[in-house]
């Protein structure tokens, strides 16, 4: 149980104490600052620890970030000692360490040696570095606008899934209806995409539904008469695909699409709730192929039951086939997820060398890192990251996940963001995540988009 004087430092050192499993464990901390220093008391385990660490700031927001980094590191180091563990990313545990080193960098600092400060490994301050070569281009091209258009609909929910999807089974029922909020949604807009980056239509799985309503969104889309970008379809499950949606995709100008079979080991599609097959998988890939899109293949490391030589066999596969880009995704413990009833914490033996292997054989096929974030409760402490050839790089994911680009976003459980501007806060607009109360609530959604894009 965590004991504190200040409780705006509460959420931020109970990030640090789960890592440790600790939730349940004395901890006492007291916070003070004043002429610039930043002192941190902890108490565990009936021993005393006292931190002091010197920064001017120039206002309460600055401040604050550091009252909260200094806290968080104090945290860390104690139990690290204390338990003689040590996590990837050491004590930071938000979701974006690549924006982290932005705003080092920003303030004149040096993000290497602040993540050493941080106790990230050596590895993982390159792997960032790399990361923030990659993007060099795109963070110069910050500002304008993405268009994200929410889909969430899935043939079935796999086990480890907490995105509100709904199994196509059971809300076929609302489809028409909800397709009919989305293209209110799309007209709306038009005025907000000045200068146009990218589209995202997301799932779920956006191949889901059928190709009538699927063609509906595309020619909303498409009535915008916005300027050629890149287009991105997350299609989704490898079963969902059918020459009829490709064709309409291709059709309508899409250039970029997301095949995610996340294994291709057929026991672990069958155990995670998928109804596709390895062969699904290269059936898609193929079908895909002919139409000249560029393809994103997702993988998921520390599925049920894979070991090392199984993921392995995953990573080579999807590296034959010489996808665009691969994003490997590290499997994370998820409220809402199925997976989630049946454990409180994973612990997967072989999850860290199964990162470092992706790592390597990424690498030696000619991709580079170029986004990546975090989750809570993630396996080993690690991260999701996309990887792309030289040149293929996806606009959008490196805009979100960066925020260096307002995200006008429609559809159920879709969050507008306005970056006000790169560096200074950024303004979020909500659907409902529930699909009835978003069809109920369209027009009060566009209502208060509206009114986030005017301040």
């Amino acid at each position: 149980m965590l004991n504190t004087n200040s409780e705006y430092l509460r959420a931020e050192i109970m990030d640090v104490i789960r890592l440790f499993d600790a939730e349940d464990e004395d901890i006492t901390h007291y916070f003070s600052y004043g002429a610039n220093e930043y002192y941190n008391c902890i108490e565990y385990s009936g021993k005393f620890y006292d931190f002091t660490n010197e920064k001017q700031t120039e206002n309460e927001i600055e401040y604050k970030r550091y009252a909260k980094r200094y806290a968080k590191i104090a945290v860390y180091k104690v139990l690290s000692e204390a338990k003689n563990l040590n996590f990837p990313y050491g004590a930071l545990t938000g979701i974006r360490p690549t924006k982290l080193a932005y705003i080092e960098k920003a303030a004149g600092g040096d993000f290497r040696e602040l993540f050493k400060e941080c106790q990230v490994t050596e590895q993982n301050v390159e792997h960032v570095a790399r990361i923030l070569q990659v993007q060099e281009p795109y963070y110069k091209n910050a500002g304008g606008q993405d268009l994200f258009v929410s889909i969430p609909f899935c043939p079935t929910k796999c086990e480890y899934c907490s995105f509100i999807t709904a199994p196509i089974a059971k809300t076929e029922k609302y489809v028409d209806n909800y397709v009919s909020c989305v293209e209110k949604e799309l007209a709306s807009v038009k005025h907000l995409l000045t200068d146009i980056k990218s589209i995202y239509i997301g799932g779920g799985t956006p191949f889901a539904i059928d190709a009538r309503q699927l063609g509906r969104i595309y020619a909303a889309i498409n009535a915008l008469n916005l300027k050629k970008c890149e287009f991105t379809v997350e299609a989704g499950r490898p079963d969902t695909f059918t020459e009829e949606k490709l064709k309409l995709t291709k059709d309508f100008g899409v250039t970029r699409i997301c095949i995610n079979p996340q294994s291709f080991k057929d026991e672990t599609l069958e155990k995670i709730g998928r109804k596709h097959t390895c062969a699904d998988i290269y059936k898609a890939f193929e079908r895909s192929e002919k139409y000249g899109f560029d393809i994103n293949i997702d993988l998921i490391a520390g599925l049920t039951d894979e070991n090392l030589s199984d993921f392995e066999n995953s990573l080579k596969r999807a590296i034959e086939l010489k996808p665009a880009n691969i994003t490997v995704h590290t499997l994370s413990l998820k409220a809402g997820a199925k997976l989630k009833e049946s454990c409180n914490r994973l612990v997967i033996d072989d999850i860290g060398a199964m990162l470092a292997l992706s790592r390597q054989m990424l690498t030696a096929a000619g991709y580079q890192p170029y986004y990546m974030y975090r989750q809570k409760y993630q396996a080993g402490g690690h991260e999701n990251c996309g990887w792309a050839l030289a040149g293929k790089e996806c606009v959008y994911n490196i805009d979100v996940m960066e925020e260096i680009a307002d995200n006008v976003a429609v559809g159920a459980n879709a969050i507008s963001k306005r970056v006000c501007p790169i560096g200074s806060q950024i303004r979020r607009s909500a659907s409902p995540k529930d699909i009835p109360t978003y069809i109920e609530k369209v027009d009060k959604i566009i209502e208060e988009r509206n009114e986030l894009f005017s301040k």
